[in-house]
This record gives C-alpha cells, sequence and structure tokens, in this order.
C-alpha cells in the first residue's frame, strides 16, 4: 500500500480501470486511522490478550502472507477457523478488519483463526490460482493445527467473507469432489456463491458489475458454470454444517440465501442468519453497529 493512494476510491473505476491501477500501485492506503491493532485494542478491552503470529504458505503459485491468532486467557472452544477475506477478487489484505478485527474478537472469544490471503485476480490471473492458493492454506493449517491454532486437524473450520466466501466455498466443493478431508464446518459471511449474485439461477448479465467481476475471477464464460468456481451452481450434498450470513440491505442479499435453500434441500444442516439494518462489507467497520452482532452471532454458531 502507498500512502499517496490514500484518496483512490478502486469501487468507482471502471474494472479495467481498478486492474490497471491496482497492478500499478497496489493495494490503496486505507484512510482510517482506528483500525491498526493498538487501536482496536484500546477500544475493545476484550482484545487485549489475543497475541499473534506471522507466517508465510507455500503455495504453488508462489508464497502467500497468513496470520495466526490466540487467546490463551480466553475459554477454549474446542474449534478453530481458516478465514478468507473478501476484495472482489482484486483486492483486500490481512489488515483489513474484514481480517484483522474479526479475527481478533473471535480469538478473544476462545475461536483461534489462522487468517490468510490469496492471489489476486488482476488481469492475467484467474481462477483456480487463488482457489490453489486458499487450498494450499487449509493443507498448511491441517498439518499444522495443534500448534498454531491449539485444535486436532478435524476440529478446523473454513470460512470467508464476500468473495472469501466464494473461494471457501468453492474449495470445500473441491475437496469433497476429491474425497479430502473437509473442514468441521463453513462459515460465510454475505457470500457471492453465484456468478451474479443479485440474480442466482438467472443467466449473468454481461453489464452486471457484480457478473464483470465474477468473469474477471473464472477467466471465461465456461468457467463462470464451474461449481468449483461458484459453489452455488452446484450440489449441496456432501457439504458440512454452515452458517450462512445475509445482509438487510445487501443486493448480494439472494446468493446466499439461494446457497443456503441448495444445502437445506441436500440434507446439510445449516443455519441463516440475516442481519437486520446490515449492508455488504458490515464487517470491514468495527464502528458499524451492525458488525459486533455478526461476530458474536460467528462465535455462538461456532461454540454450539
Amino acid at each position: 500500500m502507498t500512502e499517496e493512494s490514500a484518496d483512490v476510491d478502486i469501487r468507482r473505476m471502471p474494472l479495467p480501470d481498478a486492474l490497471r491501477w491496482l497492478r500499478e500501485h497496489g493495494e490503496p492506503a486505507d484512510p482510517r486511522t482506528d483500525i491498526d491493532t493498538a487501536s482496536l485494542k484500546r477500544r475493545f478491552p476484550r482484545l487485549a490478550n489475543v497475541t499473534t503470529h506471522e507466517l508465510v504458505v507455500a503455495s504453488a503459485h508462489g508464497p502467500q502472507p497468513a496470520r495466526a491468532y490466540r487467546d490463551d486467557s480466553a475459554v477454549a472452544s474446542g474449534r478453530a477457523l481458516v478465514w478468507v477475506h473478501g476484495g472482489a477478487f482484486i483486492g483486500g489484505y490481512l489488515d483489513m478488519p474484514e481480517a484483522h478485527w474479526v479475527a481478533l474478537e473471535l480469538a478473544s472469544r476462545g475461536i483461534p483463526v489462522l487468517a490468510v490471503d490469496y492471489t489476486k485476480c488482476l488481469g492475467d490471473v484467474h481462477h483456480p490460482v487463488p482457489s490453489d492458493d486458499v487450498i494450499a492454506a487449509w493443507e498448511y493449517a491441517r498439518a499444522h493445527a495443534r500448534d498454531l491454532v491449539g485444535v486436532d486437524a478435524d476440529a478446523l473450520l473454513l470460512g470467508g467473507a464476500s468473495a472469501g466466501g466464494a473461494l471457501t466455498s468453492g474449495v470445500t466443493a473441491q475437496l469433497r469432489d476429491a474425497g479430502a478431508a473437509l473442514p468441521a464446518g463453513l462459515v460465510l459471511v454475505y457470500p457471492v456463491a453465484h456468478p451474479d449474485g443479485g440474480r442466482p439461477g438467472h443467466l449473468p448479465d454481461p453489464a452486471s458489475p457484480t457478473t464483470q467481476l465474477a468473469l474477471n475471477y473464472a477467466g471465461s464464460a465456461e468457467a463462470l458454470a464451474d461449481p468449483h468456481v461458484f459453489a452455488g451452481l452446484g450440489s449441496g450434498e456432501g457439504f458440512p454444517r454452515t452458517l450462512i450470513v445475509v445482509c438487510e440491505l445487501d443486493g448480494l442479499r439472494p446468493s446466499g440465501e439461494a446457497f443456503a435453500a441448495l444445502l437445506a434441500d441436500a440434507g446439510v444442516d445449516v443455519t441463516l442468519h440475516l442481519e437486520p439494518g446490515a449492508d455488504h462489507a458490515h464487517i470491514n467497520e468495527p464502528a458499524d453497529p451492525t458488525a459486533l452482532p455478526t461476530v458474536e452471532a460467528i462465535a455462538d454458531w461456532i461454540r454450539a
């Protein structure tokens, strides 16, 4: 990130311009001054005892940063979470609140977290590269679960927000189809489970910004129909226990609701949690009054 990019809003750019800018400049600096660790711990004293450990996960596409969160003073839940942030497949990083603050909060509640990063789709990168990175992180977490997060591998859950929800649900479908070890549970917060998240079940609208981002991630029109890319297009059979959080005001809410229905029809133990008054990306803003209730809902569901 660069300081001179603090006033840049990638979301307002046409996608080709945003990709070009990100390739040339990297992630824009976040202008907020109250989302660093020290500020968060001052605002939320319950986070005081959470410790972090920086590490790197080897992936076929290059090393990816990760961070383990633990609070050994908290009552242990017996579970831990591998957590993947969002960012429209083109942005996001470990210090954004959707990754960092959420992990701090869960760890303070006795749920250790391994937050992981992945390669962004900046024009020359598409599926399966980010998914491969998430699978590498999942395998690393399972291999080192006891040392990293203090639980056995079979007590690990997997989850993500927005694009991270697309990646983790697609990865879960890949693991299932490969006969590999599945997470003990799946946590999806405002997930993008369909190529046009506002209109699941319809042909993707090429004019939709969501579809344009989905195509940039998938890499081809054919890949848009692949359930390993967007799990909402496939079968829900064999998925683990799943929590899906959707937001009352989110235009992508239909995708999460449709995926919850797909899993329920397949006999999966799925919980659909609607956050009243919330919009997409609300857990990326700790000051949003709807953010903490979502974190608490995630913690309650995991502990249950």
